[in-house]
C-alpha cells in the first residue's frame, strides 16, 4: 500500500456515526442555506478564539479576500506578506486589486521575518498579512507594534494554524481579523471546502456578512454594495461544529506524531521543524529539510512512499505573478527552502506502523546518499 502524506479514512471510520448524524441533522432541519448550523458554528468558533464575531464562508481564499475588502483594502493599496505560502494567500490580495509585497522568511522557522517588514512599508501600504505557516505563529508583538506605528491593519492568515498558540494567545486572536480554511487536510477540516473570518470589530463583521451575501444587508433584493456569493454550507458547518469539540484532541494527536519523528529521525542530517519561542506548534504539515531533497524523494518511491513539497515554487517565481517584478535571488531564504523542504506524513490517525515505515525507509535512504 502506498504511503501518502494524508489520509482521512481512519479518522472517518472512528467518527462516521457523528459525521453522518450531522448530515441527517441538516437534511431534517428544513434549512439548507445559512441556517442554524452555520450560525451555531460561527458562535462556537468565535468563542473558541475568544473573539466576538465569526463569518462562515465557502473557502479559505474567500475568507482572506472578504477580510481584505471588509478592512478597506483595495486597488492601489499594498499588502505585505510572504512568498513561502500557498498561492491563495496572494491570489486573495490580487482579487481585491491590491499589490502583494513580499518579505523573506526566517531560515529556522520558515515564517515571516518580521525584522524585514518596516523597510518594506511605503505610502501605499495598507495591510500586514502574516501567514501562520505549517502550524505555528509568526512573532506577533513586534508586528503589531509596526502596524500601530504606521496605522496599518493586521490580518492573520490562519489557514494552517487552527489551535496554535503564541505566548498563550490562540492564532487568530492577535490581529484586527483572521482568516481560516477548513479544507479537508486542515487541522480542523471539513468534508469539502469551507472557511471563516473572525474579528472583534462589529463594523468589520457587518462588512463581511454583506460581502459574503451579494452585498445585501436588509433584504435579498437590495444590493447595498456589490458583493459575492461566498456562504458556508449548512452541512459543512454542522460537521465542523462536531469536529470543533475535538480540535484540541486533533492537535494532541499531531503533536504525538511529531514527537515520534523526533525520536526516530533526530539523529539524522534531516533538518526537523523548529518551534519558535513562545509557540505551541500544531503541525498542520511536518516539513523537513535536506540539500538532496529530490534524490531522497526519488529513492523513497522504491519504498512505495509518495511525499509532498510545501512549497516547491515560491509565489514570486510563478508566471502568474511575473508582473510584480521580483528577480531570482530577491528572496534568498525562500528560494533556498524551495529546493530543500518536503513534508512527511502528518495527521492524527496516522498508524504508528505506517509512520515507522516512513522513518525506517528514510533512515535507509539517508544512509545510502
Amino acid at each position: 500500500m502506498t504511503t501518502f502524506v494524508w489520509d482521512y479514512s481512519r479518522e472517518y471510520e472512528s467518527e462516521r456515526k457523528d459525521i453522518l448524524d450531522a448530515v441527517e441533522t441538516v437534511f431534517s432541519s428544513g434549512r439548507l442555506v445559512l441556517g442554524p448550523s452555520v450560525s451555531s458554528f460561527e458562535a462556537e468558533f468565535a468563542g473558541y478564539h475568544g473573539v466576538s464575531h465569526c463569518v462562515g464562508v465557502d473557502n479559505g481564499t474567500n475568507a482572506i479576500r472578504l477580510a481584505l475588502q471588509a478592512l478597506g483594502v483595495g486597488a492601489g493599496d499594498e499588502v505585505i506578506t510572504v512568498s513561502n505560502t500557498a498561492a491563495p494567500t496572494v491570489l486573495a490580495i490580487d482579487a481585491v486589486g491590491a499589490t502583494p509585497v513580499f518579505v523573506d522568511v526566517h531560515p529556522d522557522t520558515y515564517l515571516m521575518d518580521v525584522a524585514q517588514v518596516a523597510a518594506a512599508i511605503t505610502p501605499r501600504t495598507k495591510c500586514l498579512l502574516p501567514v501562520h505557516l505549517y502550524g505555528q505563529c509568526v512573532d506577533m508583538a513586534p508586528l503589531r507594534a509596526i502596524a500601530d506605528e504606521h496605522g496599518l491593519v493586521l490580518l492573520e492568515d490562519c489557514a494552517q494554524a487552527h489551535g496554535a498558540r503564541h505566548h498563550g494567545q490562540v492564532a487568530g486572536s492577535m490581529g484586527v481579523a483572521a482568516a481560516f480554511s477548513f479544507y479537508p487536510t486542515k487541522v480542523l477540516g471539513a468534508y469539502g471546502d469551507g472557511g471563516a473570518t473572525i474579528t472583534n470589530d462589529p463594523a468589520v463583521d457587518a462588512n463581511l456578512r454583506r460581502h459574503r451575501y451579494y452585498g445585501m444587508e436588509k433584504t435579498y433584493y437590495v444590493v447595498e454594495t456589490p458583493g459575492h456569493n461566498c456562504r458556508l454550507d449548512e452541512v459543512q458547518a454542522e460537521i465542523l461544529r462536531r469536529k470543533l469539540g475535538r480540535l484540541d484532541q486533533y492537535v494532541a494527536g499531531r503533536q504525538a506524531v511529531a514527537a515520534r519523528y523526533v525520536e526516530g529521525l533526530g539523529d539524522t542530517d534531516l533538518v526537523l521543524p523548529v518551534t519558535a519561542p513562545g509557540n505551541t506548534h500544531v503541525y498542520y504539515v511536518y516539513v523537513v529539510r535536506h540539500p538532496r531533497r529530490d534524490d531522497i524523494l526519488e529513492a523513497l518511491k522504491a519504498y512505495d512512499i509518495q511525499l509532498n513539497i510545501s512549497y516547491p515554487w515560491p509565489v514570486h517565481t510563478m508566471t502568474g505573478f511575473a508582473h510584480l517584478g521580483y528577480e531570482k535571488g530577491s528572496l534568498p531564504v525562500t528560494e533556498r527552502l524551495a529546493g530543500e523542504i518536503f513534508s512527511l506524513p502528518m495527521y492524527p490517525s496516522l498508524p504508528q506502523e505506517t509512520q515507522q515505515h516512513v522513518i525506517t525507509s528514510l533512515r535507509e535512504v539517508l544512509a545510502a546518499l
